[in-house]
């Protein structure tokens, strides 16, 4: 999978350059069909430091995109969890990667037990977790903090683009009755959800505290995302389960994994009220915090 993205990261940053395959090809004295083969994120290609930089100062890639270019290619060779040596240095970069599986993909399934999903939070929700000790920004630094506010409320422009992905939240009932922050954030937030709703592509459902013990109480926060078919008919890429932790991420892609986490959202799924239900609970709610 991570051959493939970074294969795919290329790919956008040749384009973006102005530049044909051939072109490029040609510039880095390659052969058109071993450049096809890195971008498509073949096996047999050895992502090579110095090749890959060349090819970076050839697109004229960023500060930020060749870091993370020669931080995925350093992986392809190592076989390790490469985020983890970027996390402290402003936005993590194993995020990163989570933001183009995200924009790629064609259905997004998430669970939260605890907080709001980034998709749907207000900003001053937002602020409020960002401002939690021991996450993955730094909370005393201002610039970074709000850095990261405004990647979470660019991302929600997913929702509403065209061929956007359809998106299915289960939220715990805990979601709504923890507060953060102030009655008026929450009472902002819960509405924030209504109206998110009501998008033709989005479905939110509440797992209620009368369902009981169920699968994701032993699972904890995670998302399942599936991408588009070829031309041929065939995926893409496999369907990803994606877990972050406050250090990092796990991507997990193997049939077994995946399948694993697709039979946890089966129990929730028929564990949790049904959408007229969790939007009705959802406004009852909001209008305790109005109350209050």
């Amino acid at each position: 999978m991570l051959r493939r993205q970074l294969g795919r990261k290329l790919e956008a940053l040749r384009k973006a350059a102005g530049l044909t395959m051939e072109q490029a090809a040609e510039a880095l004295d390659r052969a058109r069909a071993t450049l096809y083969r890195i971008e498509n994120g073949a096996e047999n290609v050895r992502f090579r430091a110095a090749d890959v930089k060349e090819m970076l100062n050839l697109y004229g890639a960023s500060d930020d995109d060749t870091e993370l270019v020669l931080a995925m290619a350093a992986a392809t060779r190592e076989n390790k969890n490469w985020w983890h040596d970027y996390v402290g240095s402003g936005l993590p970069r194993w995020f990163q990667l989570y933001i183009g599986l995200e924009a790629s993909a064609t259905k997004i399934r998430k669970y939260q037990p605890e907080l709001v999903p980034g998709l749907l939070q207000t900003r001053a929700y937002a602020a409020q977790v960002f401002e939690m000790p021991g996450g993955s920004v730094n909370a005393a630094d201002h610039e970074e903090r709000e850095r990261a506010i405004q990647l979470r409320i660019e991302r929600q422009g997913l929702l509403t683009r065209f061929g956007a992905p359809q998106l299915s939240v289960i939220l715990n009932e805990a979601v709504l009755r923890r507060p953060a922050g102030s009655a008026t954030i929450m009472v902002e937030q819960l509405h924030q959800i209504l109206k998110a709703a009501e998008l033709p592509n989005v479905t939110v459902r509440v797992l209620d505290f009368s369902a009981g013990l169920h699968a994701g109480a032993m699972a904890g926060a995670f998302s399942i995302m599936e991408f588009p078919e070829d031309s041929n008919g065939k995926e893409a890429e496999p369907p990803v389960a994606y877990l972050e932790a406050a250090t990092g991420a796990i991507y997990l892609d193997k049939p077994h994994e995946t399948a694993a986490y697709d039979s946890i959202w089966s129990d929730l799924a028929d564990r949790a009220l049904d959408e007229s239900r969790s939007k009705k609970l959802i406004h009852d709610v909001a209008e305790e915090y109005s109350r209050a």
